[in-house]
Formats: C-alpha cells, structure tokens, sequence
C-alpha cells in the first residue's frame, strides 16, 4: 500500500503545481488567516479543493487533515489520514519567490508511510515511502556525512538560537533559511545542508512527508525532546523538529537538555 499511496501523492502533488502556477506571480487575492496563521491566497484554496476531491476520491476510507480544510475530530476515529499541506511557504509565494511547496503524506496509525514534496517553480520533486529510498527527481539521496554540530550549515531561524533555548550552550553553527518547512527536511534530507531544526511547535501538515523523506534518507527525526514524531495527533502539532545525521542530533539533544 505505501508504494501505491506514493504513486498517488505524486499524481496529485504535480497536478497541484499545474494550479498554484497559474497563479504564482500573477497577483492572487490574499487574506490573512489571522494570530500567528499567517495568510492564505486563493492558490492555496484552489489547491486544497483539488487535493482533497482527488485523494479521498482514490481512498474514501482514509481520513484527512490539511491546513487549509476546518479541522473535525473525526479523522482522529480512522487508522490512515491524507496529511496535506497545499502550499508550504505561502509567503514565499505571494512575493513570487521559488521555494514554497506542495506538502503531502499518508500517515497510518500515527506514522508516516508515504510523502511527497514538490517545488512546481523549479520542478523538484521528492519522495520516499516505508518501502522505498527516500528520492529527488527519481534518484537516491542521503544526508550530509558530517559527524559534529559545531561549524555545521543548519537551516533554522534566528530565534530558534536564542540562548534561553539552549541550556548547554547554544552551538557555534553556520545558520541558513528557506520559507518552506517541507523543504527544509528536503534540504537536510539530500544533504545540501547539514541539517535543519526547528524549536517552535510544528504544525503536522508542514512536517509529515519532509520528515519521513529525512528519516528514509538517513536523519535522525524528532520532537525538540528526543521522542518520535507521532501524526494524526488531535492537537496536530509537534513539539519542534530535529532532522539531522546522529551525530549532530545526539549533540543537539545534549544542549538542548542542558
């Protein structure tokens, strides 16, 4: 079943790119969800319409959890849920920047089993499953070979290193940034940077399908603590997100645990 869950992601995320582009750089409406939501365009709406027809219309038994979709206890009563989040970075998007992304996973009883992400303004596509590599563009990928955290190139925001989150001292690091939360586990995960973390709570749609790209390709993928990352939870959100090699992961808990 992952293998054919992953075949459909696929289908679907490529098909979603096809619609946010007829969009992107051409001026899209654009509300403001409102606290610390951030906005939503009429793309990310019109995406979330496709999506959810398209992939409850193949497995009308899964449940489903998306940003941009009301949320309803009933997907809680279900093993396997769509976890989708359609557009990832939609900041990024609005201002007619590349990096925003499609988000999209199955999770089956708590744990991902399939996820894509796809960049459609530069046609990069990833994918992994349960049974199969973690992939860029159809080949294998694996993260960064490095063995400590000190020196290594992280993607993080500024305030993710902030002294009061590091009681044993926060790491010397080469600090980077993407708007998209998936495309960051993609980056750490194809080992173009060495890692990425985030301290903040993560919502699940921006972290399903990175996460089991990161994991697949040979991360180490948790919660700020140290404990698996667990989906389809009824708060839907995790407590940050470490992705990096295990030897920058097991340092990063040290400090962070003080």
């Amino acid at each position: 079943m992952p293998a054919r869950d992953l075949a459909l992601l696929t289908e679907a995320a490529r098909e979603a790119g096809r619609i946010a582009l007829r969009y992107w750089r051409k001026d899209p409406k654009v509300w403001d969800k409102g606290g610390e939501h951030g906005p939503v365009s009429e793309a990310d709406l019109a995406v979330n319409e496709m999506l959810k027809a398209k992939l409850l219309g193949a497995r009308p038994e899964y449940g489903w959890l998306s940003e941009e979709t009301p949320d309803s206890s009933e997907r809680l009563s279900v093993d396997t849920v769509f976890i989708v989040d359609p557009i990832d970075g939609t900041r990024a998007f609005v201002a007619g920047e590349e990096t925003w992304a499609h988000s999209l996973a199955v999770a089956q009883t708590g744990k991902v089993t399939a996820g894509v992400v796809y960049l459609p303004a530069i046609d990069r596509i990833y994918t992994a499953s349960l049974t199969s590599p973690a992939m860029k563009d159809g080949e294998p990928i694996a993260v960064s070979a490095r063995d400590r955290l000190e020196g290594a190139n992280i993607l993080t925001t500024k305030a993710n290193m902030a002294p009061e989150k590091w009681p044993g001292g926060v790491p010397e690091i080469i600090r980077s940034f993407r708007a998209s939360l998936a495309y960051r586990m993609c980056l750490a995960a194809e080992g173009r940077f060495d890692g990425m973390l985030t301290l903040r709570d993560a919502w699940e749609w921006d972290i399903a399908a990175g996460s089991l790209i990161a994991e697949r390709a040979g991360a180490v993928v948790t919660d700020q603590t140290g404990a698996a990352l667990t989906f389809n939870t009824a708060g839907a959100q995790a407590q940050g997100v470490l992705a990096l090699p295990p030897g920058p992961h097991a340092e990063a808990l040290a400090r962070l645990r003080g």
